[in-house]
């Protein structure tokens, strides 16, 4: 059963929130803010409750960000309110997300970046106070334009200090700033 629209703000609002106060506001992604301030960033709530209607939604989000303007749309945030929220599952789809981007030749044109709310990186506890730099408030697929990454990564030469540097960052304010920050 889909959501009511007001719903969706809901919705969008706690995603805009987590991006500007956690991703923006800890500079999680250097990158983020430039689409942020220019409205690049598409948000789209998806209605699926399952595998099968994400990656329906997914598709036709891929569909949508490849024929936008980059001007206008430069990223989307296909947010998932009612599916995948057991983070193994969400692991799971991912498999068949990059699987649909290869389908539909799109390696090297988009790329899917994953974020939930109990996102785990492999080896680390649940707990890791390091998990939260993917943990945002749904599931979340980001689908970033790899010409976009390529001109951000020429712009920020050491990108690839972003992941310590985030790890650090979180460490510094621990769970308890994290959900200080996270308090709508």
């Amino acid at each position: 059963m889909p959501l009511p629209a007001e719903s969706h703000d809901a919705v969008v609002a706690a995603t805009r929130h987590w991006l500007t106060e956690a991703v923006i506001g800890l500079n999680l992604c250097p990158f983020a803010k430039a689409v942020h301030v220019k409205g690049q960033i598409r948000y789209a709530v998806s209605d699926a409750i399952n595998l099968e209607g994400v990656l329906a939604d997914l598709e036709n989000e891929l569909n949508t960000l490849v024929g936008a303007d980059p001007a206008a749309v430069d990223t989307t945030l296909l947010i998932l309110p009612q599916a995948l929220g057991d983070f193994l599952d969400y692991n799971d789809a991912l498999f068949f997300a990059e699987r649909m981007l290869k389908q539909l030749r799109l390696e090297g044109i988009i790329q899917i970046a994953s974020f939930h709310p109990l996102y785990q990186f492999e080896g680390a506890d649940p707990d890791d106070i390091e998990n939260y730099t993917n943990r945002a408030p749904y599931p979340i697929l980001h689908l970033l334009r790899e010409d976009s990454i390529e001109r951000a990564g020429q712009a920020f030469p050491d990108a690839e200090q972003i992941y310590e540097r985030n790890q650090e960052t979180l460490r510094r304010i621990g769970l308890a700033g994290w959900n200080k920050l996270m308090k709508i």
